[in-house]
């Protein structure tokens, strides 16, 4: 079944009777929210690559479960939060995910399943469900292993002057004053 359907609009009950399996690669420009999230992503990215096989799962007495197995790999460009470098940083996605009929029952079923529970839609779009996911494995705070350059450090602050006037000057000679001494204080 390999390309037969449009990944953008997968038809999973028939993807999932037939045991198939889609696969293909997209380029990571053609994922405008994943492009946002990341340092760099033009022509020059790897390219995303990925496949889903669907699978029907047997249940005593009862309709058999929708299976999708999503994979997707890719390398992105990140900024390193440390060094504020580029960086490249692999993405790996290997998902098991189980479509059901209706957002109350896909919602009731997450809650208590380790696995990802989805509403069952007509049609699919594996670009878009790769693309979310790819964005959800991105990592919350980029940082190299070792920094390729240290930050540099600020400049030396100049030496104090000594004609400059201390911030807490005034302060100073309120507090020797000391209450009562006649200067106007409370």
């Amino acid at each position: 079944m390999k390309d037969r359907q449009d990944p953008r609009a997968v038809d999973l009950s028939a993807l999932c009777r037939q045991g198939a399996t889609l696969q293909g690669e997209w380029p990571q420009a053609g994922m405008p929210r994943l492009a946002a999230s990341v340092a760099a992503s033009g022509p020059d990215a790897a390219p995303v690559a990925w496949s889903a096989r669907g699978e029907l799962r047997p249940v005593v007495g009862g309709e058999a479960e929708v299976w999708v197995h999503l994979s997707a790999a890719t390398t992105v460009t990140l900024q390193c939060q440390r060094c504020l470098q580029p960086m490249a940083e692999p993405l790996h996605v290997d998902r098991r995910l189980r479509f059901v009929r209706g957002q109350a029952e896909a919602a009731r079923l997450d809650e208590d399943s380790e696995d990802d529970v989805l509403e069952l839609p007509p049609r699919l779009d594996l670009h878009e469900l790769v693309e979310d996911e790819m964005i959800l494995a991105l990592p919350l705070v980029p940082r190299h292993a070792d920094c390729p350059a240290p930050l540099p450090l600020p400049a030396a602050e100049p030496e104090d002057d000594a004609s400059a006037p201390h911030p807490f000057a005034a302060l100073a000679s309120f507090r020797r004053r000391g209450p009562g001494d006649g200067s106007g204080g409370a």
